[in-house]
C-alpha cells in the first residue's frame, strides 16, 4: 500500500494541466454567444435600446419623453406594454429615476380561477406576467429578480396605491381598461415629483361591464390637458402575426 501511495504521489497531474489548459488567459474572454465575426462579450447594451416599427411607436416614445403623463391606447400587440416598460428601465439605467413601480388591475379575462396561495407578489404574479416577461427581455432573469428583492421594482397593486405619493419613479399602469373611472381618476393622482406615469389600454377590449370601463372618459377629458400627452396606436402599429391585426378588424 505504502509504495501505490508513494507512486500516486510522485505521478504528474496531467489531468489538472489539462483542465486549466482551458482557461488560461488565451480563452479566458470566450463566451457562447461569441460569433466568428466578433471578438470578446458580446456588448448587451443594445437589449435595453428599442426602435419603433411604426410612426405611432415613435410618437409614443417621444412623448413618454417628453411628458410626465401619458396615456398610451391601442389595440393588442402594438407594442403599449413592452414600449412604456422598456423606457422605465433606460430611465432607471440613466439614473433619471430611482424605482419603477408596476400596476395592473387583477381581473381575469372572462374567468375565475379562485384564491391564490403566497404573498401579495405572488399573488399578483398571474396578472403581471406580461410585465414580468418584458423586463426579463430587457433586463435578465439575475438583475430583475435583484432589483425586486431590494425595492428597485415593486409590484403595487391597484387597491393598494390610495395615498401614496410617486416620487422619483417611473409607473406604468398597464390594462387600464380594466380600471373603473375613480380607481384611474385614483391613480393619476398619485404623480409625484420626477416621475413618469404611463397607462396603457385598448378601451375596446375590457373585461369588465363596458359601462364600468373608466378608460375610455378618463381619455377623453385628458387628452386635451396641456402637458399630456395621449397617444392612440392603430392597427397598422400591431408588431405580432399579421393574422392578429386581420382578424381585430372584422372581430
Amino acid at each position: 500500500m505504502g509504495k501505490r501511495a508513494a507512486r500516486r504521489r510522485n505521478r504528474p497531474q496531467q489531468s489538472d494541466n489539462n483542465v486549466h489548459d482551458l482557461f488560461d488567459e488565451k480563452n479566458a474572454d470566450w463566451h457562447p454567444l461569441e460569433t466568428s465575426e466578433e471578438k470578446g462579450q458580446r456588448d448587451q447594451s443594445f437589449r435595453r435600446h428599442i426602435r419603433p416599427k411604426s410612426e405611432n411607436q415613435a410618437a409614443l416614445m417621444t412623448a413618454i419623453d417628453d411628458f410626465n403623463l401619458v396615456l398610451a391606447l391601442g389595440p393588442a400587440g402594438t407594442g403599449k406594454t413592452y414600449i412604456a416598460v422598456s423606457k422605465a428601465v433606460e430611465a432607471l439605467d440613466k439614473g433619471e429615476i430611482g424605482r419603477i413601480v408596476l400596476a395592473r388591475p387583477a381581473v381575469e379575462a372572462g374567468e375565475n380561477i379562485g384564491f391564490l396561495p403566497g404573498d401579495v407578489e405572488a399573488k399578483m404574479a398571474p396578472y403581471l406576467r406580461p410585465l414580468y416577461d418584458a423586463l426579463n427581455d430587457r433586463l435578465g432573469t439575475k438583475r430583475l429578480r435583484t432589483y425586486i428583492s431590494d425595492g428597485t421594482i415593486e409590484i403595487a397593486p391597484i387597491g393598494y396605491m390610495r395615498g401614496r405619493t410617486l416620487n422619483n419613479a417611473f409607473v406604468v399602469i398597464d390594462e387600464a381598461q380594466n380600471c373603473t373611472y375613480g380607481q384611474l381618476k385614483m391613480l393619476v393622482t398619485r404623480l409625484g415629483w420626477n416621475a413618469t406615469m404611463i397607462l396603457t389600454g385598448d378601451p375596446d377590449q375590457t373585461d369588465l361591464l363596458p359601462e364600468m370601463s373608466g378608460l375610455s372618459e378618463m381619455s377623453d377629458r385628458l387628452e386635451n390637458v396641456e402637458d399630456i400627452a395621449c397617444v392612440r396606436l392603430r392597427d397598422k402599429d400591431i408588431v405580432r402575426h399579421p393574422l392578429v391585426a386581420s382578424m381585430l378588424t372584422v372581430l
